[in-house]
């Protein structure tokens, strides 16, 4: 990956997990939050600081950051996994851990549509 004097992407390739697809213009990626910051503050972070829900936006530690598709960004725009999964369906295994994991390591709550859905995407798995 090439940057400018400002550390932003101009040119490189990137994998966009969510399509299994290379991308090779940095216009066409988003930075993607596992868990839609929408979807979190429904979850629980609107009960927190800003400096808190800072951190966990922005947060390297437990990162839930993805580099995607601006596409599939979009489609994705604040959904959970009850309406919308990866349009790649062998990326439904890593997607339901990563979304667990988020939900769990930060204590957000997880709504019936999750629930229901989530024990299906984790049967994708191979172990």
């Amino acid at each position: 990956m090439v940057q400018d004097d400002q550390c932003h992407a101009v040119s490189g390739t990137w994998y966009s997990a969510y399509h299994g697809r290379t991308i090779e213009s940095a216009s066409c990626i988003d930075i993607d939050h596992v868990v839609p910051l929408k979807e979190a503050w429904r979850s629980g972070t609107s009960a927190w600081s800003t400096p808190e829900r800072r951190a966990f936006a922005n947060g390297l530690i437990h990162s839930q950051l993805i580099a995607v598709s601006a596409g599939s960004n979009r489609a994705k725009d604040d959904k959970d996994p009850g309406d919308w999964k990866p349009p790649l369906q062998s990326y439904s295994c890593t997607c339901s851990r990563a979304w667990i994991s988020v939900k769990a390591t930060y204590q957000l709550t997880v709504n019936p549509s999750e629930a229901a859905c989530l024990p299906q995407m984790l049967d994708t798995c191979d172990t």
